[in-house]
């Protein structure tokens, strides 16, 4: 869901390649013969899944690949795009599920290339990554063993990154005013417009002045680390390790968009975490303890940062909520995958408030403590 280092979400060109474009680069950067494309959907890049025929005196097969063209904006950013790139490489290298690039004719993990041939043409960084089998966890009938999983992932994959990854451009990824840093809740003033004046916009109010007084005082209380930033339910994907269709294990098969990668705190991603995965719970206000245990049963989190996590988590729902209806006004042509979210977020959020910190806390901590007598193998 990014949208560049600064403050302005969707002050972007969001690439709009044809089909038969898409194709012609594939052959002209990357040296490959696309024989199947289909488009993704994006936030504010442009994403193909396309199959690849290889047939330079191997055995003929089929490749898998996603075509990630980014936006006019972030490709102005080479250093950010080579961070994630990279992150994304270190993580697979690590043993996590994560894509990794195919290397350009020239040897490169990107390239930037022209969108179009009009007055302003604009140039867009192309990548080749490989493609994760698996299912997001959007279509999946969720379970407490999933959301501890993902809890478990958020901490390992962040603690991996912020203790072993080390890259000249890595300093890229101090984007102070990145609007989708958990930090940046605050800014979400500027765009507060467009929701309108209703219920919605009051409890947003309501969040982003209680983060001013008791969140951003205690930031230097909070382990710094490098953070994803954005695992979704439908960046993250799974498959099922278990026969048992009435009660499924699963495990994570892929870790997708690094695009919201930025130095922040361990806290900020078990906020993420938890936030998404109550998008898909029919209990949501109960996922919290779960996701919290797995991060837990790798990295406790201090009191400090226990104590944040309603309004971290009730933050996240109010930027994604805030960003997507900011950024329909202007996409309205993309206002359905914008406002997935929407569709439970308000419903969630208004929730939280109505039960109450004090109330929610009890129940994620009570549960999370639970798995201390019982952890999952």
């Amino acid at each position: 869901m990014a949208s560049g280092n600064g403050c302005q979400p969707q002050t972007v060109t969001k690439p709009a390649l044809g089909e038969k474009e898409v194709t012609e680069l594939v052959d002209s950067v990357f040296g490959l013969k696309v024989s199947w494309i289909r488009p993704l959907p994006s936030y504010d890049d442009q994403n193909f899944h396309v199959r690849v025929s290889r047939n330079k005196g191997a055995a003929e097969g089929a490749d898998e690949y996603v075509l990630k063209i980014t936006n006019s904006e972030d490709s102005q950013e080479p250093d950010l795009i080579e961070a994630q790139t990279r992150a994304m490489m270190f993580l697979s290298a690590e043993g996590f599920p994560s894509a990794t690039p195919y290397l350009t004719k020239d040897g490169n993990i990107m390239s930037l290339e022209s969108g179009d041939s009009g007055p302003r043409n604009k140039k867009y960084m192309v990548r080749l990554l490989t493609y994760l089998p698996g299912t997001p966890v959007a279509k999946i009938a969720t379970n407490t063993q999933i959301f501890y999983e993902i809890g478990k992932l958020a901490a390992s994959l962040d603690k991996a990154l912020s203790e072993k990854f080390h890259h000249p451009s890595v300093k890229s990824l101090h984007r102070g005013q990145f609007i989708w840093n958990l930090a940046n809740v605050p800014l979400l003033d500027r765009y507060i417009y467009a929701l309108g004046q209703n219920k919605y916009r009051d409890i947003v109010q309501q969040v982003i002045e209680q983060f001013k007084g008791k969140v951003i005082p205690k930031l230097s209380s909070f382990r710094a680390c490098i953070n994803h930033g954005d695992l979704n339910d439908h960046n993250i994907l799974v498959d099922s390790s278990s026969a048992s269709l009435e009660n499924p294990q699963y495990r994570v098969s892929g870790i997708l968009d690094f695009s919201d990668m930025s130095y922040g705190y361990y806290v900020f991603e078990v906020a993420i975490a938890i936030m998404y995965m109550m998008i898909e719970s029919p209990d949501p206000l109960s996922v919290g303890g779960h996701v919290l245990a797995g991060f837990e049963s790798v990295l406790p989190l201090t009191e400090e940062e226990r104590g944040a996590l309603f309004l971290l988590v009730s933050g996240r729902f109010s930027q994604s909520l805030v960003i997507a209806a900011h950024t329909a006004l202007r996409y309205p042509e993309n206002k359905e995958y914008l406002m997935i979210t929407a569709k439970t977020g308000w419903k969630h959020l208004m929730k939280m408030f109505e039960v109450g910190q004090e109330a929610v806390e009890k129940t994620w901590f009570e549960t999370a403590e639970a798995y201390t007598n019982h952890a999952p193998a």
